[in-house]
């Protein structure tokens, strides 16, 4: 493994402190940082424990010469980080390994880190807006917004960070404005946004014009249908012209689709439902691509609940100064490698070979630094 490379990606975070006084270089705290929470670490004491743990390990690599730092200095060094300088770093790292293929879907969304709250100046928990390239399974970026309501101000910033050329951006509701869409296409990407009532004008075209289709009969050649114990859910996704609809929406940028997803979904012991939901595009999809990207959105809902329940993201209280969200940074960058990584085991598995096994670790850190080059 070769610290020099992985060292480079790094190099863009400044270090202010006077260099005669430095103990424990910054790269050393982020990388020992790193290596901990890859390997299941959700704290300062979590990460000083794992690097003492391995402290041979990092010493074979020239890290921690000067031994290992009590976790207050873990906490001070990771807190006193600029954001943004960690933030470009992570958005450099992903565009050199990883490359969009056309039509991939990338799903925006966003999720509050319940434990930051901040009680000394009762300030609210940090909100994280989040782009997670679905087919592979990796965070390509994240922005720090004060609240959810801010998503739609924190959503055009991080799309401009990102290519997105021949890429599906998809994004709820809230999210479906002319303002985002236009960011989305003139990055040189292809949006498909959920419609609801915030857009009631658009809403109302687009459901009238899919009226004759919710009268009409269930197409069986196209109904997708999925058979779990104690519950049946059939699919129908239908797809417009943008032509179809009554009105001017030329404020829209290059809208070019509209879609209806029909869901019907019947569980044991009660009363069936059925749902209908629409969304708006600048591409031109068949169903099968549409009910596809839509799917694929869910992907970023699968994320995030492993940040929870396996990296314990919610129950994590660290707040003070840049600290949540520098460790929100580092928790993507470790569930990035740790998916990348071939192994066919679970993401709480592979924490915990790594816990065990430096050696382990090293496949994980060479997949995320190199081998997701060549997906």
């Amino acid at each position: 493994m070769n610290i020099d490379t992985i060292k480079e990606h790094f190099s863009i975070i400044r270090d202010e402190r006077q260099s005669a006084k430095v103990d424990y270089p910054l790269f050393d705290i982020l990388f020992g940082s790193i290596c901990a929470v890859i390997a299941g670490g959700q704290g300062w004491t979590d990460i000083r424990e794992y690097v003492l743990g391995h402290h041979e390990w990092f010493l074979k690599h020239n890290l921690f010469e000067n031994g290992v730092p009590v976790d207050d200095t873990f906490a001070r060094l990771i807190a006193s980080i600029d954001p943004a300088e960690f933030r470009d770093c992570f958005l450099a790292w992903m565009k050199a390994v990883h490359k969009l293929t056309s039509g991939e879907v990338i799903a925006i969304d966003g999720k509050t880190l319940r434990g930051s709250y901040d009680r000394d100046d009762r300030q609210s928990a940090i909100h994280m807006v989040s782009a997670y390239a679905s087919a592979n399974q990796l965070v390509l970026g994240q922005l720090k917004t004060e609240n959810k309501s801010n998503e739609i101000t924190a959503i055009p910033a991080l799309i401009k960070m990102l290519d997105l050329r021949g890429a599906i951006v998809t994004i709820d509701a809230m999210a479906c404005q002319t303002k985002i869409a236009g960011v989305i296409t003139s990055k040189g990407g292809d949006y498909l946004l959920a419609v609801k009532g915030n857009q009631g004008k658009l809403a109302a075209a687009v459901q009238a014009a899919f009226a004759p289709y919710r009268r009409a009969p269930v197409d069986e050649a196209t109904c997708q249908i999925e058979k779990q114990k104690g519950r049946v859910q059939a699919r129908t996704c239908h797809v417009l012209n943008a032509s179809e609809l009554e009105g001017d929406f030329s404020a829209w940028s290059s809208l070019t689709s509209i879609v209806m997803v029909e869901n019907y979904r019947a569980t044991k012991g009660k009363e069936p439902e059925l749902e209908y939901r629409y969304y708006i595009s600048s591409a031109e999809l068949t169903p099968e691509q549409a009910g596809n990207a839509i799917r694929a959105h869910w992907g970023i809902e699968s994320m995030h609940w492993i940040l929870d329940v396996s990296m314990r993201e919610d129950a994590c209280q660290i707040y003070r100064e840049n600290a949540a969200e520098n460790l929100a940074g580092l928790r993507h960058m470790s569930l990035n490698m740790l998916r990348a990584e071939p192994t066919k085991i679970s993401v709480p598995m592979k924490q915990k070979r790594c816990m065990m096994n430096p050696a382990f670790l090293e496949q994980v850190l060479l997949a995320g630094f190199a081998s997701m080059a060549k997906s």
